[in-house]
């Protein structure tokens, strides 16, 4: 396919793909206003504390076959039966393994419910093996229009059904029921919607050559999934529930602003990579002009709520929340590296090179894990966050390395392309925050002021100077603008 045919596809797949995730954010945001003020830390923290497993699990479900799939040009009707079967056998041996060391697990947390809502939560396993081969069809097809429909109607009846189970008093239930649902809604959608059904095949020739692929790719995922949930692990250990829910609530908050828009590009970004995988020139031109677009956003949002975590989480969340703030501050330095992993990650993968990217994978973690352990040991709860900062930018910098060596973008030329972005927010963040010392205002209205300073100096400094990160964000976004405009004229 020609660049410009792969950029009409990306456009209009973005396109889609942002309307599920801005739709899809928007509830999970409302939710998460109405859900904090109906639960407490206590009943996130049970959750939390459960993720490692749940995480894990569907990893090894996927076991990278999903991957494989979308990486191999034209697979085939056999190649999809057998990862079927492949993965509703092994739900059914996972999901064995979680209910029968439900016990143990919960006698490791001290907390004896854990038990049974691990047992039930685990069901999600069957929905999610039955699911992943529709939603990878869609996902190869770039047909982001059904699949952005139907995340948006199932966030919306989970939300509902949760909403009226917490104000009943099910507590950490009405979260397990979210979870299934969220889960058990676009799995039945999919299987009418999808025409492709399984054939009562196997064939292990099949399964050799995607797992030749998909073997790395899945133990690359089960490591950086273990490196992320690690820190619940170790919260869930040593300190109680209401810490951990405390903790999972400033994470889920960062993530969902520095992933707010890389998600939207990597569901897109990937198929396309998959398809350049064959021009390094062509696939280093995507990689950099997505990297550079999405510093422009990031960049500035993560630092406009680190200056104004306090008063957000206090009008959002309650007082309740108030103990989140510190963690959340912390971890949206790690959220300006992470909100560029998947850019680098996800090209490498698609050309290709799963055992090397396993090899600096199992490095990565195996480096951040002793940072985060380390941290803990010596300084408590900060030091492990602390630690998470430096296992984040560390991993971004292997990334952005094994971009170099393969593809040819090479690391210094990323690193300069994202400093003035780095570097302007930066500087406006630290304009903003001495405003506010200066002004001794009320909380809310130091947060209005540092934000409007902020957003002068960095909409003042993009307008003046003009550099290429505001221009290829211009260009990304005047397709959308132009029809807008186009729609409103007509109106």
């Amino acid at each position: 396919m020609t660049q410009q045919g792969l950029k009409q596809k990306a456009v209009k797949g973005m396109a889609w793909s942002a309307v599920q995730r801005y739709s899809t954010m928007l509830i999970q945001f409302v939710s998460g206003i109405i859900l904090a003020r109906l639960l407490t830390p206590y009943d996130y923290g049970c959750i939390g504390m459960l993720m490692i497993f749940m995480v894990l699990a569907e990893s090894m479900i996927d076991g990278g076959f999903g991957s494989a799939l979308i990486q191999k040009k034209n697979p085939t009707q056999t190649d999809y039966s057998t990862i079927f079967f492949w993965n509703m056998g092994l739900s059914v041996v996972l999901y064995a393994v979680l209910f029968l060391s439900a016990p143990a697990i919960a006698r490791f947390y001290g907390i004896p419910l854990l038990s049974n809502v691990l047992r039930v939560q685990g069901l999600v396993l069957f929905v999610y093996a039955f699911n992943i081969v529709q939603r990878n069809q869609l996902q190869k097809k770039l047909n982001f229009k059904v699949l952005s429909i139907v995340t948006i109607l199932t966030s919306i009846t989970a939300l509902t059904v949760t909403v009226v189970m917490a104000y009943k008093g099910f507590g950490v239930w009405a979260l397990v029921a979210q979870n299934i649902l969220t889960a058990l809604i676009p799995a039945l959608v999919f299987w009418f919607y999808v025409k492709w059904r399984p054939q009562w095949v196997f064939s292990w020739q099949s399964f050799r050559e995607l797992f030749g692929f998909g073997f790395y790719m899945f133990l690359t995922q089960l490591l950086n999934q273990f490196g992320q949930q690690i820190q619940g692990l170790l919260i869930g250990r040593f300190y109680n529930a209401s810490t951990m829910g405390y903790y999972s609530k400033a994470n889920s908050t960062e993530r969902l602003a520095s992933t707010s828009i890389s998600k939207v590009m990597s569901q897109v970004t990937y198929p396309l990579y998959a398809e350049a995988q064959d021009d390094k020139a062509m696939l280093g031109n995507m990689i950099k002009k997505i990297t550079m677009t999405l510093s422009y956003v990031t960049f500035p949002l993560m630092f406009i709520l680190l200056l104004c975590a306090e008063p957000l989480f206090t009008l959002l969340y309650s007082d309740r929340w108030a103990a989140s703030v510190p963690y959340f501050q912390v971890l949206c330095i790690a959220g300006l590296a992470y909100s560029l992993q998947s850019v680098n990650y996800q090209s490498v993968a698609a050309i290709g090179k799963s055992k090397t990217m396993f090899v600096w994978t199992f490095i990565k973690r195996a480096v951040g894990i002793l940072f985060v352990i380390a941290g803990l040991l010596f300084y408590g709860m900060k030091g492990l966050l602390v630690g998470m900062v430096v296992n984040t930018w560390f991993s971004y910098f292997i990334n952005i390395w094994l971009v170099s060596k393969h593809i040819g973008y090479r690391w210094q030329s990323q690193m300069l392309d994202i400093l003035p972005v780095f570097i302007a927010s930066l500087l406006a963040a630290a304009v903003s925050y001495f405003a506010g010392r200066l002004c001794s205002l009320s909380l809310y209205a130091d947060g209005a002021l540092k934000l409007v300073v902020f957003m002068a100096l960095y909409v003042g400094w993009s307008l003046l100077f003009r550099p290429e990160a505001y221009q290829l964000f211009h260009t990304t976004i005047e397709p959308f603008t132009k029809k807008l405009k186009r729609k409103t004229k007509k109106k």
